[in-house]
């Protein structure tokens, strides 16, 4: 049950509350490691997975925690980025929206013995929000490059990836649970 690739994810969700109190006091240094906490923990996702299909480690209680642990990273600097003002609420609050709805629709889809699982575009949805929101939790200006601007673009396009992904899970619901 504690194999490696769950130690993995629960590191994972351990990273939030760091990146969580190092962005609520923001300074130029605060930022850079809270971001570099965000991409470890990011990057944790890949060898979690690499090493639960690997070493034929995959468990009931990783397959509820690694993606639970992805949406707490994200949905945690979403949070802090708006509370900031650094990135705008409705955007937040349209990315939460999702999260939440798919995680119900894939709930009421197990109850009833149907599994919805992950596409490729939830996941890329999920690569384009971890990298948008690198600079946008890096915030201030290094070498005379403003982070923002690229933060900005990228998270247009990770709304626009999210809600898309976010319809076709609800499509695949409808097909699936509700035929």
């Amino acid at each position: 049950m504690f194999n490696w690739a769950n130690k993995i994810t629960f590191f994972r969700i351990a990273c939030v509350p760091l990146v969580v109190v190092l962005l609520y006091f923001p300074n130029r240094v605060s930022c850079f490691v809270a971001m570099l906490i965000f991409i470890l923990a990011a990057l944790s996702d890949l060898l979690d997975g690499f090493i639960a299909r690997r070493y034929n480690l995959v468990t009931n209680m990783g397959k509820f925690l690694d993606p639970l642990a992805d949406k707490l990273l994200v949905l945690a600097a979403l949070i802090m980025l708006s509370y900031l003002h650094w990135l705008e609420a409705w955007i937040s609050i349209l990315i939460i929206e999702r999260e939440v709805m798919v995680t119900g629709l894939r709930a009421i889809a197990v109850d009833k013995g149907i599994v919805i699982a992950a596409d490729k575009y939830g996941k890329l949805k999920t690569i384009v929000q971890i990298i948008a929101l690198c600079p946008l939790i890096l915030h201030y200006p290094w070498f005379g490059f403003d982070p923002n601007w690229l933060g900005k673009v990228l998270i247009y396009i990770a709304l626009f990836l999210t809600l898309f992904s976010g319809a076709n899970y609800v499509y695949k619901f409808y097909k699936s649970v509700l035929k």
